[in-house]
């Protein structure tokens, strides 16, 4: 601590965060010497102009309250885009649900993926035992791979996990699944149909580099795979 005389007194200097200390312990501090209060002057925050203590206070409040506006909005739409999404899903899962055979539920799941989530680049990978009807239809859409293929060690890390998996995707996964003659395929989303390759992948692409990206939230994406599961565990 430093000393300063003042009208032939010495007095003691308290440290800043001393000051601050007893101010926060004693809230009511200005209430009880609102001389002190008024004699106070602090930078405006956003020129060289000085305001009251009081004043700082409400510009402080009206910045916090307008950050505070931002994130509720933020949330809000977040909040309509996630009401959007599980309307999208139970569409799916009503589709499904009418399908009756293995050629309608391929016809149910294009229209879903095409129709409300845009996706018009897109395979399901299926062994042979995942379902025996399914593995005769006929679809670009739908491929019939042995769960003992070499190129499915591609996804291996993929089945492990058990989640989908969004972003760009390496050059040879992108060719095995749609095909090096295609669209470009700028992301890609991954979805497991279950903890091996025998239980199916599903895989949407697009040419949109933002379209499905790491950070992306997947929790959608496995309740899809979820219900395609589910669908053709069900014929």
């Amino acid at each position: 601590m430093s000393k300063q005389p003042v009208r032939g007194v010495e007095a003691t200097s308290l440290p800043e965060d001393a000051v601050a200390d007893y101010l926060q312990q004693n809230p009511d501090f200005f209430e009880r010497h609102a001389q002190v209060l008024a004699k106070l002057k602090l930078p405006h925050g956003r020129g060289t102009a000085t305001v009251s203590l009081v004043e700082r206070q409400v510009l402080v409040l009206r910045e916090k309250n307008e950050k505070l506006e931002a994130r509720l909005r933020e949330l809000i739409e977040v909040a309509r885009d996630n009401d959007v999404l599980a309307n999208k899903i139970h569409r799916l899962a009503c589709r499904l649900l009418k399908a009756r055979s293995a050629s309608t539920l391929i016809d149910a799941l294009e229209g879903s993926l095409r129709e409300d989530f845009g996706a018009s680049e897109w395979i399901l990978l299926l062994a042979p035992a995942a379902n025996a009807e399914l593995a005769k239809v006929a679809s670009r859409h739908l491929r019939v791979v042995d769960a003992m293929a070499h190129e499915l060690k591609m996804f291996e890390t993929l089945f492990e996990s058990g989640r989908p998996r969004c972003g760009q995707i390496r050059d040879s996964q992108r060719d095995y699944l749609f095909g090096a003659d295609t669209i470009e395929i700028a992301s890609a989303a991954l979805v497991p149909l279950g903890a091996s390759a025998a239980s199916g992948l599903l895989a949407i692409g697009s040419p949109d580099t933002e379209r499905f990206h790491p950070t992306m939230s997947t929790e959608f994406l496995a309740r899809i795979g979820n219900l395609v599961s589910e669908a053709i565990a069900g014929l």
